[in-house]
């Protein structure tokens, strides 16, 4: 295992416009080395690295399994097509993501999924002046800056709230996380690449302090 970040390996996104086009178990038999080392061992080198400045003591640094989960949906197709990778404390309170696959290399962070739990916390910071406020800032900044906020959303109020609160829309949210992408060029096979995620990883660290401070993780025993 490489443990030092050099770039994902020349055939990475040939690998995955392959796999786009060919998701099958022969495809996959076929070219799982080339998965395994131009592909997931760089990206374990890269979150390796980027341990040292984002990952505490109790963070889960983890590549993600390349196999779909495929028992109750309608997309049978067994295999992912991308790459990614997560430093987080606990699932719903702060991530942050990275991924490689036929697009290039996206980056994110944020809450990705909240249990019952850590939606209720969600909402009373929410809607509380100092830290609602803190957190619609932290968005719009991210806004500003080039990253799209996405998340699912209630199409009307939560039960409960006041339809004219000041963040109706935030209160909407159950789930909300900020990514942003790179098309595919040289960086993505190079160092520098470790730079740029890790530039985009420092931008969200507000959001996933805030995260932190105010979701935290779940009390629900829930299966990983």
């Amino acid at each position: 295992m490489r443990t030092r970040f050099t770039g994902f390996g020349e055939h990475a996104i040939d690998f995955y416009d392959g796999l786009v086009a060919d998701n099958s178990k022969p495809y996959w038999t076929d070219n799982r080395h080339v998965y395994q080392s131009d592909v997931r061992e760089p990206m374990e080198a890269l979150l390796a690295e980027l341990s040292a400045e984002f990952a505490t003591e109790q963070a889960r640094v983890s590549v993600f399994r390349p196999y779909r989960d495929v028992r109750f949906a309608r997309d049978k197709r067994p295999y992912k097509d991308h790459c990614g990778g997560v430093i987080e404390h606990g699932r719903g309170a702060g991530a942050y993501y990275v991924e490689v696959g036929p697009a290039g290399v996206r980056a994110g962070g944020g809450c990705f999924h909240l249990e019952s739990d850590q939606l209720a916390r969600f909402r009373t910071a929410v809607a509380e002046e100092i830290h609602g406020v803190a957190l619609d800032r932290i968005l719009g900044t991210l806004e500003k800056s080039g990253w799209e906020l996405k998340g699912d959303r209630l199409r009307t109020r939560p039960r409960g709230v006041d339809p004219e609160h000041p963040r109706i829309d935030l209160l909407r949210y159950r789930s909300v996380y900020a990514m942003r992408g790179w098309p595919p060029d040289d960086v993505l096979h190079e160092r520098a690449l470790l730079d740029r995620v890790r530039t985009a990883f420092r931008a969200l660290r507000p959001l996933n302090e805030w995260a932190r401070d105010h979701v935290g993780v779940t009390e629900k025993s829930t299966r990983r």
